[in-house]
């Protein structure tokens, strides 16, 4: 149920053994890619979830999930000869289906030369196993409560300490240890495996309708660790309620540096009681008051969760299919405000930003399970807040699937169709009020005539651009004409009107942020809280070239905003046109175009 609160600036004070079959670590030989490889050779493993049916009897070994995948892909080939175009969808996927198949373990590797020198010595590799078992859901007699950080007792705290004590006490090479699980993210968030049956493309959780799946699966397999690590399978994790203004500061169990919840790689200057930024700038930081930041995190949650997510393209992410090359789009909450939540907590004072500021070391802070359960909660509330608001039917997406090691040590097979009901997982959320549904941001105030010229003044020059590609490398606006206009309230239901930033390509060893603007009077005048701010896009540094495909060496992706509610707002349903304006914050971004589409 989800409750909305009437008051919402009030701000409360806070103060595995190894197994014959499993082989760890891997050697730097056995971890460089081979383009000889043959998928059927490959060894995969598995992890199951459930103590009581995921164990695999005597005789039930799954068969080698590589023998699957590897004839699978033996009968593309011999239907459409390496894929040719008729077997193509627009989207360069294969046209009667393609799921993105499990990792091939044995593709792991460490980085190659090609990284900086400081990241070479990363390896995210889990160990190896030949025995994958088949994901059944858990039995359970009542479902587990997630908590909301900030309201936990000393008696949640004292057994999520010792869970995760235990948890850290685990040697390395146990796939159940912390360290395995920090790597879990790193290997699938950093390009570490490719896609079996496809040895030179690599597999990317991020950037695409799998982020939503993967990490709610990640997050069940370590919230199972723990519990089965203290005798406790009504054991919980909690969520960081970054959306609610009593949440919107790191949850003070992860602040005791006496505790195993604490990281000491997190921004100094951004502990309790500060106010978390969701649209934070690296760069130029807001330092905005307390009062100011809750609202406009408030009315960024209100676009990101409403009006930027009315399709389930637009709040799940892009279709990304098996053989696909990754970073097909994001979808609204991994873009706003998962991202700048990464960037916010990391430590600036670590090269690349650690522990949050990095995919490879992310899951090494207790406090990225909190972040991302709360990203995982999202979910669960988008599905609540309109009849349109449904997952994907696509059997590519249901079928897509993830291997991950169980409390019990096991290797299991997950499907993404498995993930979409987290009460069949055995667990549900603590319900809290939700403010930001009625905090709808507000036009601009207009500029007084007698500032209007200082503000101008002040304004970097603005150019206008007809031609694309274009290298952002200063503040430019585009003339966009809109293909309907003056739409009835049913069309407006019907369709989304999508405004697309099309082929956004950028070094992969960069971060990158620009916002994007709407009918604006002064860009300088112009915030996350008002109408005319459409979204930003964001990235957090995931170098990810494996060393198999010299050639690709950029990220290309794109970002789809939603423009209905904002154009209403703004009373301009009835223009030809909408004026965009990019501005760049960090990193050099090139943009092959700027259109609208419409979405159902």
């Amino acid at each position: 149920m989800i409750s909305i609160s009437s008051s919402p600036l009030s701000l409360k004070s806070f103060n595995f053994n190894t197994s014959p079959s499993l082989l760890y670590p891997f050697s730097q030989k056995q971890n460089q890619p081979s383009k000889n490889r043959n998928p059927k050779s490959h060894q995969i493993a598995c992890t199951s979830n459930d103590t009581n049916q995921n164990n695999p009897k005597e005789g039930e070994q799954k068969p080698s999930a590589s023998n699957i995948v590897g004839h699978r892909r033996n009968v593309l080939i011999g239907l459409g000869g390496l894929y040719g175009a008729t077997t193509l969808t627009n989207n360069n996927s294969i046209a009667f289906g393609a799921p993105v198949p499990i990792p091939d373990l044995t593709s792991c590797v460490i980085p190659p030369k090609e990284f900086p020198t400081d990241l070479q010595s990363i390896s995210c590799c889990p160990p190896l196993s030949s025995n994958i078992i088949d994901f059944k859901f858990p039995t359970f007699e009542k479902l587990r409560v997630r908590p909301a950080a900030q309201l936990v007792n000393d008696d949640y705290f004292a057994k999520y300490n010792k869970a995760l004590e235990l948890m850290r006490a685990l040697p390395d090479d146990d796939p159940r240890s912390f360290y395995q699980q920090a790597s879990v993210h790193c290997a699938y968030c950093v390009g570490g495996y490719t896609q079996q049956g496809y040895p030179d493309t690599e597999l990317q959780v991020h950037n695409s309708w799998l982020f939503l799946p993967f990490h709610r699966w990640y997050l069940y397999f370590y919230e199972r660790i723990l519990g089965s690590l203290i005798d406790d399978p009504t054991f919980a994790i909690p969520y960081w309620n970054w959306d609610a203004p009593d949440g919107m500061q790191i949850p003070s169990i992860f602040t005791n540096p006496n505790s195993s919840l604490y990281d000491p790689k997190r921004n100094t200057t951004h502990q309790p009681p500060t106010i978390v930024d969701l649209n934070y700038d690296k760069k130029n930081p807001s330092n905005n008051p307390a009062e100011k930041q809750i609202i406009i995190n408030l009315n960024l949650m209100h676009r990101q969760m409403i009006s930027n997510s009315k399709t389930n393209r637009q709040f799940l992410g892009s279709p990304y299919r098996g053989g696909d090359e990754p970073f097909k789009g994001a979808g609204s909450i991994e873009n706003l405000p998962h991202t700048p939540v990464h960037i916010w907590t990391g430590d600036p004072r670590e090269k690349h930003g650690e522990d949050m500021g990095h995919f490879y070391a992310a899951g090494r802070d207790p406090v990225f399970y909190a972040h991302h359960a709360n990203i995982d909660r999202m979910w669960y509330v988008w599905k609540q807040l309109g009849k349109k608001r449904k997952n994907f039917s696509d059997p590519d997406w249901l079928e897509s699937s993830f291997l991950f090691y169980d409390e019990n040590k096991n290797l299991v097979e997950v499907k993404v169709k498995d993930s979409v009901d987290e009460k069949k997982l055995g667990y549900r959320y603590q319900d809290v009020n939700i403010p930001w549904i009625k905090s709808i941001p507000k036009p601009s105030s207009k500029v007084k005539s007698k500032d209007k010229n200082k503000f101008l003044a002040q304004r970097p020059p603005r150019k206008f651009v007809d031609k694309f590609p274009i290298v952002l490398d200063s503040v430019v606006s585009i003339i966009v004409k809109r293909p309907k206009k003056s739409r009835s309230s049913k069309e407006k239901e019907d369709e989304e009107e999508i405004l697309v930033i099309d082929g956004i390509e950028y070094d992969n060893n960069t971060e990158v942020k620009f916002d994007v603007i709407v009918n604006d009077e002064d860009e300088k005048v112009i915030g996350a809280d008002n109408t005319e701010f459409a979204g930003t896009y964001v990235s957090v540094l995931h170098a990810h070239d494996h060393g198999n495909n010299k050639k690709k060496k950029n990220i290309v992706t794109c970002l789809r905003l939603g423009l209905t509610d904002l154009l209403e707002n703004l009373k301009v349903d009835d223009d030809d046109s909408i004026v965009v304006t990019l501005i760049p914050r960090y990193g050099l971004v090139k943009i092959s175009g700027i259109k609208i589409e419409f979405e159902d």
